[in-house]
Protein backbone atom coordinates (compact mmCIF):
# COMPACT_ATOMS: atom_id res chain seq x y z
CA UNK A 1 0.00 0.00 0.00
CA UNK A 2 1.82 3.50 -1.03
CA UNK A 3 0.04 5.64 1.59
CA UNK A 4 2.15 8.94 -0.04
CA UNK A 5 -0.17 12.51 -0.03
CA UNK A 6 0.20 14.21 -3.26
CA UNK A 7 -0.55 17.85 -3.48
CA UNK A 8 -4.00 17.15 -5.25
CA UNK A 9 -5.01 14.63 -2.59
CA UNK A 10 -4.77 17.84 -0.17
CA UNK A 11 -7.02 19.90 -2.12
CA UNK A 12 -9.44 17.29 -2.88
CA UNK A 13 -9.66 16.27 1.20
CA UNK A 14 -10.17 19.95 2.02
CA UNK A 15 -12.74 20.21 -0.60
CA UNK A 16 -14.69 17.29 1.20
CA UNK A 17 -14.19 19.01 4.49
CA UNK A 18 -16.08 22.00 3.48
CA UNK A 19 -18.50 20.38 1.33
CA UNK A 20 -22.06 19.42 3.04
CA UNK A 21 -22.19 16.22 0.02
CA UNK A 22 -20.72 14.53 -2.02
CA UNK A 23 -22.60 16.16 -4.92
CA UNK A 24 -21.46 19.67 -3.50
CA UNK A 25 -17.96 18.55 -3.80
CA UNK A 26 -18.35 17.41 -7.36
CA UNK A 27 -19.90 20.87 -8.08
CA UNK A 28 -16.89 22.44 -6.54
CA UNK A 29 -14.32 20.25 -8.71
CA UNK A 30 -16.19 20.49 -11.67
CA UNK A 31 -16.31 16.02 -11.82
CA UNK A 32 -19.31 14.17 -11.36
CA UNK A 33 -20.34 12.55 -7.75
CA UNK A 34 -19.50 8.95 -8.93
CA UNK A 35 -15.77 10.24 -9.72
CA UNK A 36 -15.86 12.01 -6.64
CA UNK A 37 -17.15 8.36 -4.68
CA UNK A 38 -14.19 6.81 -6.69
CA UNK A 39 -11.56 9.45 -5.39
CA UNK A 40 -12.54 9.16 -1.98
CA UNK A 41 -12.70 5.73 -2.19
CA UNK A 42 -9.03 5.63 -3.84
CA UNK A 43 -7.57 8.16 -0.96
CA UNK A 44 -9.24 5.73 2.00
CA UNK A 45 -7.53 2.38 0.75
CA UNK A 46 -4.05 4.75 -0.16
CA UNK A 47 -3.99 5.67 3.09
CA UNK A 48 -5.63 2.59 5.36
CA UNK A 49 -8.36 4.52 7.33
CA UNK A 50 -11.97 5.36 6.59
CA UNK A 51 -12.23 9.73 5.62
CA UNK A 52 -16.49 10.21 5.72
CA UNK A 53 -19.06 8.71 7.84
CA UNK A 54 -21.01 7.32 5.05
CA UNK A 55 -24.42 5.65 7.36
CA UNK A 56 -25.55 9.60 8.01
CA UNK A 57 -27.59 11.34 5.43
CA UNK A 58 -25.49 14.45 5.72
CA UNK A 59 -21.88 13.67 5.11
CA UNK A 60 -19.46 14.45 7.67
CA UNK A 61 -15.50 13.49 8.49
CA UNK A 62 -14.29 10.75 10.78
CA UNK A 63 -12.59 12.04 13.59
CA UNK A 64 -9.52 10.41 10.94
CA UNK A 65 -10.61 12.65 8.37
CA UNK A 66 -11.03 15.82 10.88
CA UNK A 67 -7.23 15.31 11.57
CA UNK A 68 -6.31 14.57 8.14
CA UNK A 69 -8.33 17.77 6.47
CA UNK A 70 -6.99 20.20 9.48
CA UNK A 71 -3.46 19.09 8.42
CA UNK A 72 -3.70 19.69 4.48
CA UNK A 73 -5.60 23.15 5.38
CA UNK A 74 -2.59 23.94 7.35
CA UNK A 75 -0.05 22.39 4.65
CA UNK A 76 -1.94 24.02 1.36
CA UNK A 77 -2.01 28.05 3.49
CA UNK A 78 1.70 27.00 3.79
CA UNK A 79 2.46 26.28 0.08
CA UNK A 80 0.04 29.55 -0.88
CA UNK A 81 2.15 31.45 1.05
CA UNK A 82 5.57 29.76 0.13
CA UNK A 83 4.13 30.72 -3.67
CA UNK A 84 3.17 34.53 -2.50
CA UNK A 85 6.55 34.74 -0.71
CA UNK A 86 8.47 33.72 -3.87
CA UNK A 87 6.16 35.90 -6.21
CA UNK A 88 7.53 39.03 -3.78
CA UNK A 89 11.03 37.82 -4.05
CA UNK A 90 10.77 37.85 -8.17
CA UNK A 91 9.60 41.65 -7.69
CA UNK A 92 11.38 42.96 -4.34
CA UNK A 93 14.87 43.93 -4.26
CA UNK A 94 16.72 41.39 -1.26
CA UNK A 95 19.79 40.03 -0.56
CA UNK A 96 23.33 40.36 -1.26
CA UNK A 97 24.62 43.17 -4.24
CA UNK A 98 28.57 42.93 -5.51
CA UNK A 99 29.84 45.72 -6.95
CA UNK A 100 32.95 46.54 -8.30
CA UNK A 101 34.85 50.14 -9.14
CA UNK A 102 37.81 51.49 -9.92
CA UNK A 103 39.69 53.22 -6.69
CA UNK A 104 38.95 56.97 -7.78
CA UNK A 105 35.52 57.26 -9.42
CA UNK A 106 34.30 54.03 -6.86
CA UNK A 107 35.58 56.56 -3.97
CA UNK A 108 34.29 59.63 -5.14
CA UNK A 109 31.06 58.57 -7.10
CA UNK A 110 29.69 55.19 -6.90
CA UNK A 111 30.33 54.74 -2.64
CA UNK A 112 27.86 57.86 -2.04
CA UNK A 113 25.25 56.56 -4.21
CA UNK A 114 25.56 53.60 -2.75
CA UNK A 115 24.70 54.76 0.15
CA UNK A 116 21.90 56.19 -0.77
CA UNK A 117 20.67 53.52 -2.83
CA UNK A 118 20.55 51.35 0.50
CA UNK A 119 18.55 53.58 2.43
CA UNK A 120 15.79 53.47 0.25
CA UNK A 121 16.48 49.44 0.00
CA UNK A 122 16.42 48.42 3.08
CA UNK A 123 16.54 44.46 2.57
CA UNK A 124 19.65 44.93 0.30
CA UNK A 125 22.69 44.31 1.54
CA UNK A 126 25.95 45.65 -0.71
CA UNK A 127 29.98 44.47 -0.82
CA UNK A 128 31.78 46.78 -2.55
CA UNK A 129 35.22 45.95 -3.67
CA UNK A 130 37.20 48.91 -5.28
CA UNK A 131 40.33 47.73 -7.62
CA UNK A 132 43.02 49.29 -9.81
CA UNK A 133 43.02 46.83 -12.40
CA UNK A 134 39.47 45.62 -12.70
CA UNK A 135 38.31 41.58 -12.81
CA UNK A 136 38.08 39.85 -16.21
CA UNK A 137 34.23 40.67 -17.53
CA UNK A 138 33.45 36.86 -18.32
CA UNK A 139 33.73 36.33 -14.33
CA UNK A 140 30.53 35.92 -12.21
CA UNK A 141 32.58 37.25 -9.01
CA UNK A 142 30.66 40.67 -9.02
CA UNK A 143 26.84 41.18 -9.90
CA UNK A 144 27.47 44.96 -11.39
CA UNK A 145 30.84 45.81 -12.44
CA UNK A 146 30.99 49.88 -13.25
CA UNK A 147 33.20 50.45 -16.45
CA UNK A 148 34.72 53.31 -18.72
CA UNK A 149 34.71 52.91 -22.27
CA UNK A 150 32.07 50.46 -24.30
CA UNK A 151 32.85 47.04 -23.02
CA UNK A 152 33.67 44.66 -25.72
CA UNK A 153 32.90 41.32 -24.45
CA UNK A 154 29.85 39.33 -25.56
CA UNK A 155 29.37 37.57 -22.45
CA UNK A 156 28.11 40.86 -20.70
CA UNK A 157 25.62 43.26 -20.18
CA UNK A 158 26.48 46.93 -20.39
CA UNK A 159 23.79 49.51 -19.53
CA UNK A 160 25.11 53.33 -20.40
CA UNK A 161 25.07 55.34 -17.47
CA UNK A 162 26.29 58.95 -18.55
CA UNK A 163 28.33 60.03 -21.65
CA UNK A 164 32.32 61.03 -20.60
CA UNK A 165 35.10 62.34 -22.34
CA UNK A 166 38.35 62.11 -21.24
CA UNK A 167 40.20 65.52 -21.31
CA UNK A 168 43.55 67.06 -21.44
CA UNK A 169 44.17 69.89 -18.48
CA UNK A 170 46.72 71.44 -16.31
CA UNK A 171 46.86 74.30 -13.92
CA UNK A 172 46.90 78.10 -14.47
CA UNK A 173 50.23 77.94 -12.86
CA UNK A 174 52.14 74.98 -14.76
CA UNK A 175 50.78 76.76 -18.06
CA UNK A 176 52.38 80.30 -17.20
CA UNK A 177 55.45 78.70 -16.51
CA UNK A 178 55.94 76.25 -19.02
CA UNK A 179 53.37 77.45 -21.68
CA UNK A 180 50.25 75.63 -23.54
CA UNK A 181 51.47 73.13 -25.50
CA UNK A 182 49.83 73.61 -29.27
CA UNK A 183 50.24 70.20 -30.80
CA UNK A 184 50.44 66.40 -29.30
CA UNK A 185 54.19 66.39 -30.25
CA UNK A 186 54.59 69.32 -27.56
CA UNK A 187 53.71 67.17 -24.89
CA UNK A 188 56.90 65.44 -25.40
CA UNK A 189 58.78 68.51 -23.57
CA UNK A 190 56.22 68.74 -20.90
CA UNK A 191 55.48 67.31 -17.37
CA UNK A 192 52.98 64.78 -18.07
CA UNK A 193 51.58 62.95 -14.66
CA UNK A 194 51.01 59.34 -15.55
CA UNK A 195 48.18 57.19 -14.21
CA UNK A 196 48.77 53.29 -13.97
CA UNK A 197 45.35 51.67 -14.18
CA UNK A 198 43.56 48.91 -16.42
CA UNK A 199 44.75 46.86 -18.86
CA UNK A 200 45.80 50.46 -20.81
CA UNK A 201 49.13 51.27 -22.36
CA UNK A 202 50.69 53.26 -19.91
CA UNK A 203 52.91 56.73 -20.67
CA UNK A 204 50.84 56.37 -24.32
CA UNK A 205 48.27 59.14 -24.83
CA UNK A 206 46.40 58.67 -27.98
CA UNK A 207 44.76 61.55 -29.52
CA UNK A 208 42.66 62.43 -32.69
CA UNK A 209 41.10 65.05 -34.50
CA UNK A 210 39.27 65.28 -37.57
CA UNK A 211 36.05 63.47 -39.19
CA UNK A 212 36.13 61.06 -41.92
CA UNK A 213 38.92 60.55 -44.35
CA UNK A 214 40.72 63.93 -42.53
CA UNK A 215 40.27 62.24 -39.24
CA UNK A 216 44.14 61.21 -38.15
CA UNK A 217 44.93 59.74 -34.44
CA UNK A 218 48.89 60.70 -32.97
CA UNK A 219 50.27 58.05 -29.62
CA UNK A 220 52.19 60.31 -27.76
CA UNK A 221 54.91 58.67 -25.04
CA UNK A 222 54.57 61.02 -22.28
CA UNK A 223 57.24 61.46 -19.58
CA UNK A 224 56.99 62.78 -16.29
CA UNK A 225 57.92 62.76 -12.48
CA UNK A 226 54.90 61.60 -11.22
CA UNK A 227 52.44 58.45 -11.43
CA UNK A 228 50.49 56.83 -9.42
CA UNK A 229 47.05 54.30 -9.67
CA UNK A 230 44.68 56.76 -7.69
CA UNK A 231 42.85 59.04 -9.61
CA UNK A 232 42.26 61.27 -6.93
CA UNK A 233 46.20 61.88 -6.42
CA UNK A 234 46.78 62.76 -9.91
CA UNK A 235 43.90 65.37 -9.94
CA UNK A 236 45.54 66.57 -6.87
CA UNK A 237 48.88 66.94 -8.78
CA UNK A 238 47.63 68.72 -11.84
CA UNK A 239 46.39 71.09 -9.43
CA UNK A 240 49.47 71.53 -7.17
CA UNK A 241 50.70 72.66 -10.38
CA UNK A 242 52.59 69.69 -11.26
CA UNK A 243 52.01 68.77 -15.35
CA UNK A 244 49.53 67.87 -17.78
CA UNK A 245 46.98 65.27 -16.69
CA UNK A 246 44.68 63.26 -18.69
CA UNK A 247 41.21 62.61 -16.37
CA UNK A 248 37.88 61.83 -17.41
CA UNK A 249 35.93 64.85 -17.51
CA UNK A 250 33.61 63.60 -14.50
CA UNK A 251 36.54 63.93 -12.34
CA UNK A 252 37.96 67.33 -13.24
CA UNK A 253 34.72 69.03 -14.59
CA UNK A 254 33.90 71.50 -11.59
CA UNK A 255 37.75 72.33 -10.80
CA UNK A 256 37.26 73.40 -15.23
CA UNK A 257 34.51 75.37 -14.26
CA UNK A 258 36.44 77.07 -11.39
CA UNK A 259 38.99 77.67 -13.06
CA UNK A 260 41.47 75.72 -10.95
CA UNK A 261 42.38 73.33 -13.94
CA UNK A 262 42.61 74.77 -17.55
CA UNK A 263 41.70 72.36 -20.84
CA UNK A 264 44.83 71.58 -23.02
CA UNK A 265 44.99 71.15 -26.75
CA UNK A 266 40.96 70.85 -26.63
CA UNK A 267 40.71 70.59 -30.09
CA UNK A 268 41.89 67.34 -29.95
CA UNK A 269 39.81 64.12 -28.94
CA UNK A 270 40.95 60.93 -26.93
CA UNK A 271 39.33 57.46 -27.24
CA UNK A 272 35.66 56.81 -25.65
CA UNK A 273 34.86 57.15 -21.84
CA UNK A 274 31.62 56.66 -21.25
CA UNK A 275 30.28 55.29 -18.10
CA UNK A 276 28.80 51.79 -17.87
CA UNK A 277 27.45 49.34 -15.25
CA UNK A 278 28.34 46.05 -16.37
CA UNK A 279 26.68 42.77 -15.77
CA UNK A 280 27.95 38.91 -16.32
CA UNK A 281 25.40 37.40 -19.20
CA UNK A 282 24.98 34.15 -17.13
CA UNK A 283 23.85 36.02 -14.31
CA UNK A 284 20.14 36.61 -14.30
CA UNK A 285 18.98 40.02 -13.76
CA UNK A 286 17.62 39.62 -10.52
CA UNK A 287 15.64 42.24 -8.93
CA UNK A 288 18.18 43.87 -6.61
CA UNK A 289 20.51 44.65 -9.55
CA UNK A 290 17.80 45.67 -11.88
CA UNK A 291 16.72 48.27 -9.36
CA UNK A 292 20.56 49.30 -8.71
CA UNK A 293 21.37 49.85 -12.14
CA UNK A 294 18.42 51.94 -12.59
CA UNK A 295 18.79 53.77 -9.38
CA UNK A 296 22.44 54.08 -10.94
CA UNK A 297 21.04 55.63 -14.46
CA UNK A 298 18.79 57.83 -12.69
CA UNK A 299 21.62 59.54 -10.54
CA UNK A 300 23.87 60.00 -12.99
CA UNK A 301 21.34 62.03 -15.13
CA UNK A 302 20.03 64.08 -12.21
CA UNK A 303 24.00 65.11 -11.61
CA UNK A 304 24.35 65.72 -15.44
CA UNK A 305 21.88 68.28 -15.75
CA UNK A 306 23.46 70.23 -12.60
CA UNK A 307 25.56 73.22 -13.44
CA UNK A 308 29.03 72.37 -13.30
CA UNK A 309 28.54 68.80 -14.58
CA UNK A 310 29.42 67.20 -17.48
Amino acid sequence: MDGRIQSADLRFLSVLASSASLSSAAVELGVSKAAVSKRLAQMEHKLGVVLVNRSTRRMSLTPEGEAAADRARTILGDIDELGQWLDQSRLEPKGLLRVNATLGFGRSHIAPLISQFVRHNHQVSVQLQLSVNPPPLGEDAFDVCIRFGEPPDARVIARRLAPNRRLLCASPDYLARHGHPQTPLELREHACIGIRQGDEAYGQWRLSSGTGQKRRTEVVKTRGPLSTNDGEIAVRWALDGHGVLMRAEWDIASHLKAGRLVQVLPQWQTPDADIYAVVPQRLQWSPRTRAFVQFLVEAFDKAAARPGRP
